[in-house]
């Protein structure tokens, strides 16, 4: 079997426009988390969201191309963007073995609201041609793929919050397995819309708190629920042979991949945390970890009651009581807000650079301990720890499990 390392990471998130950014927010613990600017929120149960600040697509795309593309997929573009610059790998790989594997948790909400409208008030003949292309959650890989000319193996995946760490858990089964020689992995994700919000807040799934420094609180007693994000992770997964041999820089090696589902209910975890505990230890088997080694776990740590507890428990009974205690834990998004079906790809992001720099980043906001959350979740300082591993844990609506797996290269 093939090894599989990164090559290039990109991100635009609401704590930074860029990778070394997102890395240097996360390591002050600053978070993202605002009354939304997008719409008026004054009457929504839930005012605020981690949004992406001062965002302008001109600085990005012409006007013709930004009229054309949803946010997400332009969120996706640009990430994608400054992975494949930071990799260098244009150029170095066959373009029949390069591929994309970019979802979406949502798509084109933006362009779906917008053209509904339009069909409701102006009739069938106003309705935008790029409505279909614009809508639908394959097109950022589509995009990327078309800007890049990778001819490989190319498709999205829609797992709900798991969207972007299944992208890259299949990306690294695809080049292991000799189908691809390099892939560009991740997720896009533009739901902070009245539409969405309205949703998932009628789900009881967002804070009512409406206060930015302590809404978005995983791990902490008073959690009640997450708060939205937006934005786009990237990263270049590249066969190790191929990025050693045109003098490619490593990040890290991925090396497990666990995907499981819970067939339980469409948005409670499993209350044994039975599926999360099995997607935890399928990667670590696969890593070829061993009791001892120095871990960091970046939690998926919603701050929702029901999620937050089940994780603690799943990471309990895969690493065993003991070992659990003795892992580095923390949750990204206390400070960029949940990113649906990118936060797998920008948490992804966060475990290399952990592993790179030596720096654990915090759980934000963390002040009331939880009997049942009773771990190490890093509260609110970054501290220094030569980690050996990373993990990185996305739980999905639907019940879908997926955990990656990172060595220190």
């Amino acid at each position: 079997m093939r090894r599989v390392v990164v090559t290039g990471i990109g991100a635009i998130t609401p704590v930074g426009t860029n990778a070394n950014e997102l890395f240097d927010s996360l390591k002050s613990g600053r978070h993202g988390i605002d009354f939304i600017k997008h719409f008026d929120a004054s009457e929504y149960k839930c005012k605020i969201a981690a949004e992406v600040k001062n965002f302008d697509p001109l600085n990005y795309f012409s006007k013709g191309d930004a009229r054309r593309m949803d946010l997400y997929t332009q969120f996706g573009l640009i990430a994608a963007r400054e992975a494949v610059e930071h990799s260098g790998i244009c150029g170095h790989v066959d373009p029949e073995r390069f591929g994309v594997y970019v979802g979406s948790g949502i798509g084109g909400i933006n362009t779906f609201v917008e053209n509904t409208l339009t069909l409701d008030k102006s009739g069938a003949r106003r309705v935008s041609p790029f409505f279909i292309p614009m809508m639908i959650s394959n097109m950022a890989s589509g995009k990327i793929s078309m800007e890049y000319s990778a001819k490989g193996p190319t498709l999205p995946v829609v797992t709900a919050c798991a969207t972007s760490t299944n992208t890259i858990g299949e990306a690294f089964r695809t080049i292991k397995h000799g189908y691809a020689d390099a892939i560009i992995a991740g997720g896009a994700e533009a739901a902070i819309t009245p539409l969405a919000m309205a949703g998932f807040i009628n789900s009881m799934a967002l804070s009512s708190r409406n206060i930015p420094d302590s809404s978005s609180i995983p791990f902490d007693k008073r959690r009640d629920g997450f708060i939205m994000g937006e934005g786009a992770g990237v990263l270049i997964l590249e066969e190790y042979e191929h990025a050693v041999s045109r003098g490619a820089e490593i990040y890290a090696e991925i090396c497990g991949y666990g995907n499981t589902a819970d067939a339980h209910h469409i948005t409670a975890p499993h209350p044994d945390a039975e599926g999360a505990r099995r997607a935890i230890s399928l990667a670590l088997n696969e890593s070829g970890y061993e009791k001892g080694m120095k871990v960091y776990v970046n939690a998926h740590g919603t701050s929702t009651p029901l999620n937050d507890a089940a994780e603690t428990k799943a990471i309990k009974s895969a690493f065993g009581e003991e070992c659990a205690r003795r892992l580095h834990i923390s949750s990204s998004k206390s400070m960029t807000g949940h990113m649906l079906g990118a936060a797998g790809a920008v948490e992804a992001i966060v475990s290399v650079l952990t592993l790179k720099s030596g720096i654990v980043t915090p759980t934000a906001g963390y002040q009331e301990a939880d009997e049942d959350c009773d771990l190490d979740y890093t509260p609110n300082t970054a501290v220094n720890s030569q980690c050996d591993m990373a993990i990185s844990n996305s739980f999905g609506f639907g019940g879908h499990n997926a955990v990656i797996a990172f060595r220190k290269f």
